[in-house]
């Protein structure tokens, strides 16, 4: 069914990654749950694999590959069991180096993307702000140029890899009097004097580092100005599409993980004489998860093949994520109530799990919003198009 996506080069891609990750990953998860930290060095050997380079140019080290490559890429990150793991992974490619792939010169692209490619740097994405929430044209967070630099000050917060990370992709106001029309996108060292980082306590994800950060007088050199000055809302919407679908694809696998691990448990418990999977109410409630499931996974895989056609998917790669998380909650929860006792015992995958999951109808746009930005679509015939630049 899948051979209409993924040829023989992506499922050997699927089984080198899949040996890396147990070999030099899963021995280490359960540190970096406890922690909250990552050793620097798996970056590296990401970067030495080539899994950092999937969707940048040859000329930056990169692999320069089709989409299916990072959904085979995102997909077995979500078997290892760890979203926070993952999100690490894949807030690096897919926040922080979208921008650079898309809006990056020459030598921009020689100082962060080819060492984020590399794993020499570890990027994130500055958007959100503590008052502002989904509401990106609502920012605060301001840029003043002052000859050769911008002055930033301001915060930005839920921010993955912002406390660990080498560099922050920004969205400041230049124009504090032109709402949406006013932002702009930048590149700052994280280190930079004036930026400061508090570590928050999640729920979930606890492996990956998230932040609120805080701006007093950053200088920026103009020369790390990413992209044309006022244009970066456009460019923020446009990158919202790969986010949203990344995060719908991260839905069906980790779906797809506990429903695998669902089975195999009920294969071998056993209750009144048989295993469980032979009662009638646990096997139809299985055979409905798992097919609402597969029905986000096809459409998922859709929409990428839309998406590497050059298609602008923004009203399907909402309904992705909205409609992937909303499931993969779903399926987890019930997953978990097929373990009975041992679904609530940390040792067991599916605690975690639940967990981890429930960051997906809020991170990255929460399902309210994506509701009514398809509400605009659908009802309001509001047509979104692809930024020229």
């Amino acid at each position: 069914m899948n051979d209409m996506y993924f040829t023989e080069e992506h499922n050997l891609f699927r089984e080198s990654l899949k040996d890396f990750l147990q070999k030099e990953v899963a021995p280490h998860i359960e540190e970096w749950e406890e922690s909250g930290k990552i050793d620097k060095a798996i970056w590296t050997k990401f970067g030495e694999m080539g899994y950092f380079g999937l969707m940048s140019p040859e000329a930056y080290s990169g692999l320069d590959l089709d989409l299916f490559y990072t959904v085979i890429f995102l997909e077995e990150l979500q078997r290892i069991n760890s979203g926070g793991f993952a999100a690490a992974m894949w807030a690096h490619q897919y926040l922080a180096m979208t921008y650079l792939n898309k809006l990056a010169n020459d030598d921009q692209k020689r100082t962060y993307l080819e060492p984020s490619v590399l794993g020499n740097k570890i990027g994130c994405l500055g958007v959100s702000e503590p008052f502002g929430g989904s509401d990106v044209a609502a920012m605060r967070t301001t840029a003043e140029k002052k000859g050769d630099v911008y002055i930033v000050n301001g915060s930005k917060t839920f921010i993955t890899n912002g406390v660990y990370g080498d560099y922050i992709i920004l969205a400041a106001k230049t124009d504090k009097d032109a709402g949406h029309k006013g932002i702009s996108m930048f590149v700052m060292d994280r280190n930079a004097k004036g930026v400061s980082a508090s570590k928050l306590n999640k729920l979930g994800w606890r492996a990956s580092d998230t932040a609120e950060l805080a701006f007093d007088n950053v200088e920026v050199p103009a020369a790390n100005l990413l992209g044309d000055e006022n244009a970066g809302f456009a460019y923020i919407m446009e990158a919202f599409a790969l986010e949203r679908l990344v995060m719908g694809v991260n839905a069906h696998a980790r779906a797809e993980y506990a429903l695998d691990y669902a089975l195999q448990y009920m294969s071998e418990r056993e209750a009144f004489g048989k295993s469980i999977d032979q009662f009638q109410a646990l096997r139809h409630r299985l055979v409905d998860l798992y097919s609402d499931m597969l029905l986000c996974k096809q459409f998922n895989y859709s929409t990428v093949a839309q998406m590497e056609q050059g298609a602008y998917v923004v009203k399907e790669a909402t309904i992705s994520k909205l409609k992937s998380t909303k499931m993969a909650d779903e399926v987890i929860y019930n997953c978990l109530q097929f373990l009975g006792g041992y679904g609530y015992i940390e040792d067991y995958p599916m605690a975690r799990l639940m967990r981890d999951s429930r960051l997906g109808p809020i991170g990255g746009g929460t399902s309210e919003i994506l509701k009514e930005i398809l509400a605009k679509i659908i009802v309001d015939k509001k047509e979104y198009k692809k930024p020229t630049t």
